[in-house]
């Protein structure tokens, strides 16, 4: 089982940056890749970014290209979220998770595909 923890959301002014952290932890740390979610008030959860363990193929939702980074480093088991040119509407809270068995899908409406294991999240409040 997987646990994973994020970290670093917070209020920031619009056109500003935050970089986000996932930690991820367990007994067994066999999983092929790591999303980054958000849920709106009142909103579903979306999909924002995937990326592959192994080579480090990255995905972006389109609402978020050129303006977010996703990046890993394994030998501390975290992904990173590298957020610029913040606006309002990215205000959320961000999740990260992990998938055991499934690399990331190519479509951000599929982000989740295959995501088991999540952490509870952090606020990102981006305002003036």
């Amino acid at each position: 089982q997987l646990q994973l923890v994020e970290s670093g959301g917070g209020l920031v002014q619009p056109g500003g940056s935050l970089r986000l952290s996932c930690a991820v932890s367990g007994s067994t740390l066999d999983y092929h890749a790591t999303g980054w979610f958000r849920q709106a008030p009142g909103k579903e959860r979306e999909g924002v970014s995937c990326i592959n363990r192994s080579d480090g193929s990255t995905f972006y939702a389109d609402s978020v290209k050129g303006r977010f980074t996703i990046s890993r480093d394994n030998a501390k088991n975290t992904v990173y979220l590298q957020m610029n040119s913040l606006k309002p509407e990215d205000t959320a809270v961000y999740s990260c998770a992990a998938s055991p068995m499934h690399y990331c899908s190519h479509y951000e409406k599929d982000f989740d595909y295959g995501m088991e294991n999540w952490g509870k999240g952090t606020l990102v409040t981006i305002s003036s």
